[in-house]
């Protein structure tokens, strides 16, 4: 079963994901918060496996509780899925440079919302090629200091570098897998171990840190 944290200003909003969510029967709201600060508190209370956390709201925004959420060693496991209203909104690159695992926009489609939730809970990143292109390419320019350092990325193999660039590009591990002419598993296998290296929370976090050390420009394609 995996467990939903649902995090909203807006009552409506939270009651259509809570009816879609319980619907099914491998998903389950535990929890729903009105403010960013309800949703760290009850992130806190409930470590549910996915928070869908939207941005803007009252008292703490979604981009100041997912930054906490990212930052508690107690809730590691706890993956954040922010909500915008615009696919490109100014604060979503922010959301994943501040650990969240991907982004959806509040019109998506019921089928895709239900299948972010469980690819965030699985672990991987929320973001196609083509949004990942677009949305670096937008902002990547306005981000503050990188926190990939020189030093960091000298941890990195010659090969783990490579795929690296290639995961900010947005390529799949099949994609590297077929780049690269290796196995899925050898490619999942690189891109873990630059994911510990780097710190990085999850797969998200590496595309961010591919734009910010310049191994990838925006306007490169994959």
């Amino acid at each position: 079963m995996i467990r939903v944290l649902l995090a909203d200003d807006q009552a409506l909003v939270r009651a259509g994901f809570r009816a879609l969510l319980d619907a099914q029967d491998d998903l389950r709201v535990v929890g729903e918060a009105g403010d960013g600060e309800d949703a760290v508190r009850l992130a806190r209370e409930l470590t549910p496996d996915v928070v869908l956390m939207d941005i803007r709201m009252p008292r703490l925004d979604g981009l100041a509780a997912t930054r906490r959420i990212a930052r508690d060693p107690a809730l590691d496991a706890v993956r954040v899925v922010v909500l915008t209203t615009f696919e490109l909104d100014e604060y979503v690159f922010e959301a994943l440079r501040s650990g969240a695992a991907g982004f959806l926009v509040k019109d998506t489609e019921p089928a895709d919302l239900l299948r972010a939730v469980r690819v965030a809970s699985a672990g991987d990143a929320l973001l196609s090629p083509g949004v990942t292109r677009r949305l670096i390419g937008e902002f990547a320019a306005r981000s503050k200091a990188p926190q990939a350092t020189a030093a960091g990325l000298a941890l990195l193999t010659e090969r783990e570098r490579e795929v690296l660039t290639l995961v900010g590009m947005g390529l799949s591990n099949e994609d590297i897998a077929r780049r690269l002419v290796v196995s899925p598993l050898t490619a999942k296998t690189h891109v873990s171990r630059a994911m510990v290296k780097l710190a990085a929370r999850d797969r998200a976090q590496l595309v961010v840190l591919a734009y910010e050390s310049g191994l990838v420009r925006p306007g490169w394609l994959g």
